[in-house]
């Protein structure tokens, strides 16, 4: 009975102690829903899953009807971690030192984009989502090392097969919008135990806009629905975060799945950034 009475009076001074910092900002600021009737032209016929954190008020924007908790495919987002491991790995030194393209090892597939049929940088194959390079980056690193890194990190399921070196492209890794957030969150926190250098280099290889105290970086990852069906339905991402002159960062993740690669090509990017300057959370100048 003495250890159900000091229990119950731990647990009183717990839930009476006051918040403070970002417990208290979230606890005070409600989640505010992007109403989708707002954006039915824009979505038309595509599934789209949207949240946004903005860490220094600790308020969630989610947009209506999004699903926040299933494990899809990450695509290309996942060379945010992959960049940061080629780093720490030692696979490579920098964003610059070349790496030759082997078309022996890596030939080109019909649907290869002409900018990876080249030689390329660390810098360069995360800016043109390189498939081939990251491939040999996950060799480098092993399976092994990819599971616990992943799981400390708490990077979605952290699954990565034994001698795989697609595991992000349909092969059992799995992530979803709400654990990108939290996975982006560690990052702009810096809470992944990775050099100042190999954080720096993903700002900068990251940084897609800049401009009135903001700016914005993220990263596009897409794929078919249907394993090898290039013709058939697609899904994919825009993941990122907003750094602010005068705030704490924001981090958001959008996933889309629609009818062909052309419904989602460039909406992804473009749709998460509507929903950033809607919700006031980027300055309307990067609207396009």
């Amino acid at each position: 009975m003495q250890r159900l009475v000091t229990a119950a009076l731990a647990a009183l001074t717990v839930f009476s102690t006051p918040l403070t910092g970002s417990a208290a900002a979230q606890a005070q600021t409600p989640e505010r829903v992007l109403p989708l009737a707002a954006y039915t032209e824009a979505v038309s016929n595509l599934a789209v899953s949207f949240l946004a954190h903005d860490l220094e008020t600790g308020q969630r924007f989610v947009l209506e009807g999004s699903d926040l908790d299933t494990g899809y495919v990450p695509w290309s987002t996942f060379k945010i971690p992959n960049l940061l491991m080629a780093l720490e790995s030692g696979f490579t030194p920098d964003l610059e030192t070349p790496l030759a393209w082997d078309q022996a090892r890596r030939p080109a597939q019909p649907w290869w984009p002409d900018a990876w049929r080249q030689d390329q940088s660390l810098r360069t194959a995360f800016q043109r989502s390189a498939a081939w390079y990251f491939q040999d980056v996950a060799l480098h690193v092993g399976a092994p090392a990819y599971r616990q890194t992943l799981g400390d990190w708490a990077y979605g399921n952290a699954v990565a097969p034994d001698g795989s070196d697609t595991f992000w492209l349909a092969g059992g890794l799995e992530i979803s919008v709400s654990q990108q957030v939290r996975f982006l969150e560690r990052v702009v926190r810096q809470n992944l135990a990775v050099s100042p250098s190999a954080h720096e280099a993903l700002m900068e290889a990251s940084l897609a806009q800049q401009e009135d105290g903001h700016a914005l970086h993220g990263k596009t990852g897409a794929g078919p629905s249907l394993s090898g069906d290039f013709s058939g339905p697609f899904e994919g991402w825009y993941v990122g975060f907003v750094q602010r002159r005068e705030a704490a960062p924001i981090v958001f993740a959008l996933h889309a799945a629609g009818p062909d690669w052309p419904s989602i090509r460039t909406f992804r990017q473009d749709f998460a950034v509507r929903l950033l300057v809607d919700a006031e959370l980027l300055p309307a100048s990067f609207a396009n």
